[in-house]
């Protein structure tokens, strides 16, 4: 009795783990704020292509969350980087990309660049929050409970993000347009918040 006591308690400390780190990574990825910025990033491919852009996003971005919990705080102090610098680095980094939104520029990827990997798959998938997010819990939860719930935070992010395809195709293109202008404006917002976010980090340290 006993035995099966402990293991059954183990049990119950492995799903707390999980759901304490689940529950607080999916809110920070936010499926139905980043849904409707990934269409408007989006609006000039075919559904295959915006198909292929999320998986690789959501691959990207599980990599480098994965990455970051087994090796983020090791790498962090290595580099001597702190959390409210990564932070404003990629407030700095969605800001240009709202700013483009904004302008009303093709969002489509170019020979330099792929809009899967950025901004997509970071700063708005694994962004700073996210990142700081698991390297914490990693250092107060088993590695097991935080890789899993990880995944399957970003599995539930992937679902939303292949979902977006049929919402898109239901938006006219004067409206997607419309729509691209005004989450360029809300990402400013949230690009801005993660500059002051880190400023406050940085300045209270």
């Amino acid at each position: 009795m006993a035995y099966g006591g402990g293991q059954y308690a183990r049990q119950v400390e492995t799903w707390r783990a999980f759901v304490e780190v689940f529950v607080p990574l999916l809110i920070i990825m936010d499926p139905a704020g980043t849904t409707p910025v990934f269409i408007a990033l989006t609006r000039q491919m075919s559904p295959r292509q915006r198909s292929w852009a999320a998986v690789r996003a959501m691959l990207a971005a599980g990599s480098l969350i994965i990455g970051f919990a087994l090796f983020g705080g090791a790498l962090l102090d290595y580099l001597n980087v702190s959390l409210g610098s990564l932070s404003v680095a990629g407030g700095l980094l969605l800001l240009l990309v709202a700013l483009e939104m904004l302008r009303g520029l093709d969002a489509a990827p170019d020979k330099d660049g792929d809009i899967a990997l950025v901004p997509l798959a970071t700063p708005l998938v694994a962004g700073p929050g996210a990142i700081a997010t698991v390297i914490v819990l990693a250092r107060q939860r088993p590695e097991a409970a935080v890789i899993s719930g990880a995944v399957a935070a970003l599995v539930a992010m992937a679902i939303a993000l292949l979902l977006a395809g049929g919402i898109a195709r239901l938006i006219s293109p004067a409206l997607l347009h419309f729509f691209t202008r005004v989450f360029g404006l809300l990402l400013a917002a949230i690009a801005v918040q993660l500059v002051a976010d880190g400023v406050r980090a940085l300045a209270t340290t």
